[in-house]
């Protein structure tokens, strides 16, 4: 359906062109009323205070007519083989450096990452140090604490051998006495 409109306006403007020309070589006035043109039909309606009115009537295509002309695409111009070579040299190039772009990114990104992950493994070496550290010294409380302990039964141990001894002494000498 737009192709079809396409056609008609191209035809339309084809006519304006078609009557000049044909205003040139034919002096005598024409008949404006109706033309014909292929399968477009034109007519003239009453003129109204705007202006002219036609009205277009649109006949079937017949098999014969020729098909809608479109505007021709202006010629490429000839491309030669220096200037193939020259543009697949240029996009070699372009080729190249976003290549080199993309390795340089890929190189910071190895860089950065490299110094997180030492980072986080100084920082993964100092907790454990910490954690060693801490760990030493709780062993070492817990050691001084049993040897205290130990200490305390020890002189515990010591007093009581010594009340004993005291009362076994008492008692040979209340055995010496009484015997």
């Amino acid at each position: 359906m737009a192709k079809t409109a396409i056609a008609y306006k191209e035809k339309m403007k084809e006519l304006s062109m078609l009557s000049l020309i044909c205003s040139c070589f034919n002096p005598e006035p024409r008949n404006l009323n109706q033309y014909t043109y292929d399968d477009i039909e034109v007519r003239q309606i009453n003129k109204r205070a705007s202006g002219q009115a036609f009205e277009l009537i649109l006949k079937p295509p017949s098999p014969v007519s020729e098909a809608p002309r479109t505007l021709a695409s202006p010629r490429k111009k000839d491309v030669s083989l220096e200037d193939i070579q020259a543009k697949l040299e240029a996009a070699e190039e372009r080729r190249k450096i976003q290549e080199s772009q993309i390795l340089k990114q890929l190189a910071e990104k190895r860089e950065h990452e490299r110094e997180v992950l030492q980072k986080a493994l100084e920082e993964n070496n100092n907790f454990s140090k910490m954690a060693e550290e801490k760990l030493i010294l709780k062993m070492e409380q817990i050691k001084e604490n049993r040897e205290a302990y130990l200490a305390s039964l020890l002189e515990r141990l010591q007093e009581k051998e010594r009340h004993a001894a005291v009362v076994r002494r008492n008692k040979e000498i209340q055995e010496e006495l009484s015997g």
